[in-house]
């Protein structure tokens, strides 16, 4: 999954130097040609920071100014690299490496190893939570799946900042951070992971890090070495640097001021893993000398959406926010920000489905709307709701798009055909390079229409479908372009991973969607305790959850929903609030501690009958009991649990041969409607089922996420597979099996 784009198209190369700084605003401008000493660009959200950075690169390289090889441009993730190299490329600034911190470090580290240490350099531990779990288990401690993820950060943590084990405790105080075990504990963990990677002869991603500053500080001839290679230095996103990448940079420059950063500090979400804006707040102390621009004018999104952002900053506190960039739409105007209150999680997601739904067929393309969320568990309702309406979607943190089999696959095809060329008879016909693509990927699976449903199919659809808008817009850029030539040209993208858009509806949390963009965004499930998240505590951590709020806004281009449900189940009492962040925002509110004029969004609060908002009509509902536990009795409020009639830690009586015979059955069921299986029933309600062991229609639709529409497709089967009946093509239940 790529960033939202409104074209692929292939723009030609500038001809000259001068020609690359076509089309910048002033302040871009500025910035292109600041190519000497100390500079810091402060770009707020889609003001064109990358636009200008590759600019600027590109500019300098063209006119001599810079050695491409002596350039390194840093960032922070490796679909971010892969896109500055795409743009360079286009720019005709071939030869600059763009990296992320860790393969920058990586790759000098293979390089000196031999020549500091001797050897070879350890084997790299990919995913380091095996290992975390085996260390817990040395200090008697067993840790749940979500202990563990919690204990493994914590230590990814202590290693970017720095800390070792034995100091860790000391920084838990001193930072107020909320450690998710007894300090202590965590540092005799800590602890023994690193004996356990030292044992085994191992190391991970923050050790590549470190072992390349030890390295450099120890060794100044390979330090010089390093800096003689790179003379020239481009930091992107520098508010989420941490001390060991700030300590790594430091060593990379030396005693030099050839160094640009760009960053935000209202976009600083990522403290959790030890980034921090103060590097980025005083690089102006660090370099008196330093040229800073910045850039304000917002091509992104429409005034509405700019409004409600700027607003939102306009009530943060903290270092952070006293240097918030006050953001000008470049756009025309468009609609106001929708705000809507549901009664319960399971209808916000239905209505949201339904806005989504509405916008596709109004023409707005399903890979142009993005449902955000503030953690990944919230994905599943919002999952269910799109399969249930027929709206495509995929979520966000799948495999890279050149790495997905189905590519792999048309590449092959791709590269053959255009060996063969004419000799080719799949391509008889086929007079131009987009019905040459259309061809033969049509043996792969590609249809010119989709493929109802969602699931795994219609993802390798959508694909495909990619490769072949790829085909078409390269065509448009280079009329007369060569099945060869967009064999190269994908082969290309495929190293820099600059992959082509995917159709469909992105879920994604909010984390996850930074850097990218889309014309329609959903945010979803704002209500306090999920935003600000129930373990914010401290003033600091309220105002990154502000602060990871103004992200999810500044995606959206022109449609903006924000909605919140007043109970998590139906029925439910409806106590929760929607978030503090839009007091003052929404209409109806009234604001807390606003540092200047906050500007209001669109919308309707509920109650003003005004016609630009929405609220989902009450229904009257029957008063329910309480949900009680069938083994215990204790009131319960877990959707989950609810659906099993039991706490999770009650004893289960499930028939666990039943229970593998439904899910047998559902992963068919699934495959034939080209759903995902928790379409077809989830496994708590699979569980349910095989617990219950219902004999009739009744006892079977009122469990929890049967209903009447399941029942009556899904139904006649279930019942049978309980009473051990066999299904078609199904051996009878004790037979022998060959």
């Amino acid at each position: 999954m790529t960033a939202a784009t409104h074209s692929t198209l292939f723009p030609q190369v500038p001809e000259t130097p001068d020609a690359v700084l076509d089309g910048l605003d002033p302040e871009q401008r500025e910035v292109a040609l600041a190519l000497h000493g100390p500079v810091c660009v402060l770009a707020g959200a889609g003001t064109g920071k990358t636009r200008a950075i590759t600019h600027r690169i590109a500019y300098g390289v063209r006119a001599g100014i810079l050695q491409p090889a002596t350039v390194l441009a840093v960032t922070f993730t490796n679909r971010a690299a892969g896109e500055m190299r795409g743009r360079l490329r286009q720019l005709g600034a071939t030869g600059v490496q763009a990296r992320t911190f860790h393969s920058a470090a990586l790759r000098q580290l293979q390089y000196f190893w031999p020549k500091a240490v001797g050897g070879e350099l350890p084997r790299l531990l990919e995913r380091k939570v095996q290992l975390v779990a085996e260390a817990a288990a040395r200090c008697e401690l067993r840790l749940d799946r979500n202990e563990l993820r919690d204990v493994t950060s914590e230590i990814e943590w202590a290693k970017v900042t720095q800390t070792v084990p034995a100091d860790y405790p000391a920084a838990v105080a001193k930072t107020q951070r909320d450690a998710p075990r007894d300090p202590a504990v965590l540092s005799q963990i800590y602890s023994t992971y690193e004996q356990l990677k030292r044992d085994r002869s191992v190391i991970d991603f923050e050790d590549v890090l470190l072992l390349t500053v030890g390295i450099l500080q120890d060794r100044s001839d390979i330090a010089e070495h390093v800096r003689g290679q790179y003379q020239h230095f481009v930091v992107d996103e520098y508010q989420d640097v941490s001390p060991l990448q700030q300590r790594l940079l430091d060593l990379w420059v030396g005693d030099r001021d050839d160094l640009c950063v760009v960053g935000d500090a209202s976009q600083t979400i990522y403290s959790f893993t030890g980034a921090t804006p103060d590097h980025l707040l005083n690089f102006r102390t660090r370099h008196p000398g330093a040229t800073v621009v910045k850039l304000v004018r917002d091509y992104r999104s429409t005034p509405q959406v700019v409004h409600l952002a700027n607003g939102l900053l306009s009530q943060a506190h903290g270092k952070a926010a006293d240097h918030r960039l006050e953001l000008v739409s470049q756009r025309d105007k468009g609609p106001e920000p929708v705000y809507t209150e549901y009664s319960d999680e399971p209808t916000e997601a239905e209505g949201t489905a339904r806005r989504i739904r509405d916008l596709v067929a109004a023409g707005v393309p399903a890979g142009e709307i993005a449902v955000l969320y503030r953690v990944n568990s919230q994905s599943e309702v919002y999952e269910q709701a799109l399969a249930d309406a027929g709206v495509p979607y995929q979520l966000r943190g799948a495999e890279r798009f050149f790495e997905r089999a189905e590519v792999r696959e048309a590449g092959t095809a791709l590269r053959g055909a255009a060996r063969a060329g004419g000799n080719d008879s799949l391509l008889d016909g086929a007079e131009d390079l987009a019905s040459q693509v259309r061809a033969v990927l049509s043996t792969k699976g590609w249809t010119s229409r989709p493929p109802a449903g969602s699931g795994a199919v219609r993802d390798r659809w959508e694909s495909l479908a990619a490769l072949v808008r790829l085909a078409e817009d390269f065509e448009t850029a280079k009329p007369g372009a060569t099945l060869t030539e967009l064999v190269r040209e994908l082969d290309e993208r495929a190293v820099a991973q600059h992959a082509p858009t995917v159709q469909g509806v992105t879920l994604a949390s909010l984390h996850s969607a930074k850097g990218l963009e889309w014309d329609a965004v959903f945010l979803v499930g704002l209500t306090e305790g999920m935003m600000p998240i129930a373990y914010a505590k401290t003033d600091e951590q309220v105002e990154e959850e502000r602060r990871l709020m103004y992200v999810g806004i500044t995606r959206a281009r022109v449609h903006l929903s924000l909605s919140w449900a007043l109970s998590r189940s139906p029925g439910g009492r409806a106590s929760r609030r929607p978030t503090r962040f839009l007091n003052g925002l929404r209409p109806g509110s009234t604001a807390s501690g606003a540092r200047s004029g906050a500007g209001g969004g669109g919308g309707i609060d509920r109650g003003t009958g005004r016609a630009a908002v929405e609220r989902t009509p009450a229904v009257e509902r029957k008063p329910r009991s309480p949900v009680r536990c069938r083994v215990c009795g204790r009131t319960l409020t877990d959707a989950g649990e609810m659906k099993l009639m039991r706490c999770e830690e009650c004893p289960s009586d499930m028939d666990e041969a039943l229970y593998g015979r439904l899910y047998d059955w559902r992963a068919g069921q699934a495959a034939l409607l080209g759903q995902p299986d928790f379409c077809v029933f989830t496994e708590k309600t699979l569980m349910a089922i095989a617990e219950a062991v219902p004999s009739t229609e009744g006892e079977l639709v009122v469990i929890a996420g049967v209903g009447n529409r399941k029942l009556s497709r899904f139904g006649t089967d279930v019942l049978a597979i309980c009473a051990g009946e066999a299904l078609d093509g199904e051996p009878e239940e004790g037979a022998d099996e060959t």
